[in-house]
């Protein structure tokens, strides 16, 4: 397996998300023909959908070690906001090594203490426990440290039964909750659990952090009756259905970092 593939794969399906998000177009070669227009036009990049095409479909779908040019994954996260590859792959591994050591000393404090207390900076992004555990698994692929030794630990075993195995999830100001049951009350609605949906769709409710180096092509929003909300994930907003649109330079800002105080000071 190649040393960089999971970086690949994962830069290839961020680019896809990005680029279906930017056009009404919904085949995947109109997607990428479209991007190839956004490249050449916006970025100055010369790629031919083609070969993203074949990377996609070889690295992502097939994850086979593919072929790949260096200077095609520089202009890809080059379209992310990236300076380079090596810079995409740097920023994973920093976040990688910052999981990794945040869920060791969770694991740690619940073994030696009966009452634990959360990070400060899993409250800021509004994870919990569960959600976090399931995030910190796909990252290292189930492995975790505590008291010097190797582990590898499923949800289940860790936590109980996955909130992500209920049948049903509903929105709750701004996160899905987990349910069991298809009615909760008349004012919420409940709906068939969708697993992507439930981990990584949240409302931002800390807009005064965001920037145009973490939050442009990187988080979604809603423009409704002058209010303005930010999500982490693409799709449909949870309590008006409205199509979510990619966040640009303009409008985060607007109505992000220092031009959020007074409309998070509202919330």
């Amino acid at each position: 397996m190649s040393k960089f593939l999971p970086e690949k794969k994962r830069l290839l399906e961020e680019v896809y998300e990005k680029a279906s998000n930017a056009t009404t177009d919904t085949s995947f070669s109109a997607i990428l023909k479209n991007l190839e227009v956004v490249l050449r036009d916006e970025h100055r990049i010369t790629l031919s959908y083609k070969t993203i095409e074949n990377y996609y479909k070889a690295i992502v779908k097939e994850e086979s070690d593919y072929p790949t040019k260096h200077v095609v994954l520089d202009d890809l996260s080059r379209y992310l906001g990236y300076n380079n590859f090596n810079e995409y792959c740097a920023e994973w591994k920093t976040i990688e090594h910052t999981i990794q050591q945040a869920i060791s000393k969770i694991i740690i404090t619940i073994i030696n203490k009966p009452i634990f207390t959360m990070p400060d900076f899993l409250k800021k992004n509004g994870m919990g426990i569960v959600e976090m555990a399931f995030v910190i698994l796909l990252v290292s692929g189930g492995v975790v440290f505590s008291s010097g030794k190797k582990q590898a630990l499923g949800i289940a075993s860790l936590w109980g039964t996955p909130a992500i195995e209920k049948p049903y999830m509903y929105w709750d100001k701004d996160r899905y909750i987990a349910s069991d049951s298809s009615y909760i009350n008349p004012q919420i609605e409940v709906v068939p659990m969708e697993p992507n949906k439930f981990v990584y769709q949240k409302k931002i409710t800390r807009p005064d952090t965001l920037t145009i180096e973490n939050a442009v092509g990187k988080v979604w929003y809603d423009k409704s009756n002058s209010h303005v909300e930010f999500f982490t994930n693409y799709g449909e907003h949870p309590e008006n259905g409205k199509t979510l649109k990619v966040a640009t330079v303009h409008i985060v800002e607007t109505y992000g970092g220092a031009n959020a105080t007074e409309e998070f000071a509202d919330n």
